[in-house]
């Protein structure tokens, strides 16, 4: 695949429907002794990046008359309600229980049918793979699809448009769809770092094994970072271009979450957090004069503390 080609025509569909968001640049926070470059994503539509993969998929295919479906840890559905309400589709979105309220209420301010399920990702999307047989609904997979991996993949070209000066960016990975885009989008011209939490690290497993395999899922990111099996689409592209893998404490990625809080008034969920942990905690200890990114990539924290 053209990858190069399919992101720049996903950020020309895309133009108008989803946020250019802010870059940043910090310089000896977050207790570091360098400075670090930051996107901050967070400030998206529904509060991540997944906007940009669900336009991308819905400007790019015809949507049936039953609709769409979709099943999510909570991101994801928000982003999919969002787009498809924009685009005057209706969505039925599939949670498990853990997805938190914040992100409940995204989707239910949306106008979706949300369906909470027991049990993890993996049993809501067992759900909306059923819903979509039996209905002929269109599911928008949320990582592992060339029009998601596209979509996410204009985040990269739009940071560079304005003026990305890194070496390695650090990216938080759930199933891959964000970090796959990435690594499409840069190709190995950047090093890019996947950072998961050590409690679901479903890349870093793939990585050490040699092919995605089933991860056990907690902590605190679950619901935002808690895939159970790599994307196919990230693993083939981490083993392509080199992507490095490190993993990160539970308690790394609170630190994170309440530094970028206290120093920078940045309010993010765990996931927001993770690539941060890296530098903070001393999992990625960068080179002398190597420049670093960090990407931040989400809003939705629980309990959300409007409510």
């Amino acid at each position: 695949m053209d990858w190069n080609a399919e992101i720049k025509a996903a950020a020309a569909r895309i133009n108008g429907h989803i946020v250019r968001t802010p870059v940043m640049t910090v310089d000896g926070g977050f207790g570091l002794s360098h400075s670090i470059e930051m996107k901050l994503e967070q400030l998206q539509h529904t509060g991540t990046f997944k906007a940009r993969g669900a336009f991308n998929t819905l400007l790019s295919r015809d949507v049936p008359a039953a609709g769409l479906v979709a099943a999510s840890g909570g991101n994801h559905g928000a982003a999919v309600a969002y787009a498809a309400h924009q685009l005057g589709h209706k969505a039925r979105i599939y949670v498990p229980e853990m997805a938190g309220p914040a992100k409940v209420a995204l989707i239910k301010d949306a106008g979706a049918d949300l369906q909470v399920v027991p049990g993890a990702y993996a049993d809501a999307f067992e759900q909306a793979t059923a819903y979509e047989a039996e209905t002929g609904a269109m599911q928008i997979h949320a990582y592992d699809a060339p029009a998601t991996v596209a979509g996410q993949g204009t985040l990269a070209l739009e940071w560079e448009e304005q003026g990305l000066d890194a070496d390695t960016i650090l990216i938080a990975v759930g199933g891959g769809g964000l970090i796959a885009g990435a690594m499409a989008w840069f190709d190995g011209r950047r090093r890019v770092v996947a950072v998961e939490p050590e409690t679901s690290c479903a890349l870093n497993a793939a990585l050490g094994v040699g092919s995605p395999v089933d991860v056990e899922v907690s902590g605190v990111a679950a619901n935002a970072l808690g895939a159970k099996r790599i994307g196919q689409i990230c693993y083939d592209l981490s083993v392509s271009t080199g992507a490095e893998s490190i993993v990160v404490s539970d308690d790394a990625i609170t630190r994170a979450q309440q530094a970028l809080w206290c120093e920078r008034r940045l309010l993010v969920e765990p996931a927001g957090a993770t690539a941060l942990a890296a530098l903070m905690s001393g999992a990625y200890v960068p080179e002398p004069g190597e420049k670093v990114a960090v990407l931040v990539c989400g809003a939705n924290i629980a309990p959300d503390p409007m409510q």
